[in-house]
């Protein structure tokens, strides 16, 4: 390895550490347990583990099967459909929150059709939370699972139905056991980023204390009146996404090797 090489890496890994340091030393380790331990940052903390939980699942239930979709169907549209589902990794998240507001919001169609219909709103609630975390989480499983299918190739899936199995048959046997390894890991992320969302957040469901104020809206709210509770809040944040990644990233190796 040329030891040029050290000289930008450096500047890279103080990039990322330094503002981490900065946190530190303007936090007030004193009042730590008690900002920590705040009703407003437990009811935060709670919302925020609950609704990526179920956001999570959701990635699951809908990622899944679209992975697989973009990784063994063939056709000249999946290319096109591919960046639609990668929209939200570059999408600034604010701008998704607009677009789920458009939609679902009593003055987009489908909310239109849901208030008149079903007498059901679902902005500034904490299902729309959920919605708003699945929405810009959801494509970092799916590419974990599409690059783990379109390495694993199709050679186990073939042979399964040359015997004679059936297509739900190999899915369930043969594909999802190959996809295991590979969904824990982009769980783990898709959760993650989940945990972390705030543009689409208060844009599609606001910040309601109890209701949609998660960690991030709670560490943004706290920045406007109380900076030792702001700088608290986003250490947790911090470690919490630190074993995040040591969680996620010994099984996303293990996905590497399949």
């Amino acid at each position: 390895m040329p030891r040029v090489l050290w000289i930008p890496a450096t500047a890279a890994l103080a990039l990322v550490v330094l503002p981490v340091v900065g946190l530190l030393t303007r936090t007030d380790f004193a009042r730590l347990p008690e900002l920590l331990t705040s009703p407003a940052a437990l009811n935060a903390l709670r919302l925020s583990l609950v609704t990526g939980a179920l956001a999570t699942v959701a990635c699951v239930l809908l990622g899944v099967p679209l992975a697989v979709v973009l990784a063994r169907a063939g056709g000249r549209g999946m290319g096109l459909l591919r960046a639609v589902v990668l929209l939200p990794l570059v999408l600034p998240p604010v701008v998704g929150g607009l677009a789920l507001l458009y939609l679902l919001g009593r003055n987009g169609f489908l909310g239109y059709l849901l208030d008149v219909v079903a007498g059901v709103r679902i902005p500034f609630t904490t299902t729309a939370v959920v919605i708003a975390q699945t929405f810009v989480a959801m494509p970092f499983l799916v590419v974990s699972l599409e690059g783990a299918l379109r390495n694993a190739g199709d050679r186990y899936e073939q042979i399964a139905a040359t015997l004679g199995a059936r297509p739900w048959t190999v899915f369930r046997r043969v594909t999802i056991p190959l996809l295991l390894p590979a969904l824990g890991s982009g769980a783990v992320l898709s959760f993650a980023r989940a945990l972390g969302e705030f543009g689409a957040t208060i844009t599609f469901a606001g910040s309601l204390e109890g209701v949609t104020r998660t960690l991030p809206l709670e560490v943004y709210n706290q920045a406007e009146t109380d900076v030792d509770s702001a700088v608290a809040l986003a250490l947790l944040l911090i470690v919490v996404a630190i074993v995040i990644i040591a969680v996620a990233r010994p099984r996303a190796l293990e996905g590497q090797r399949l």
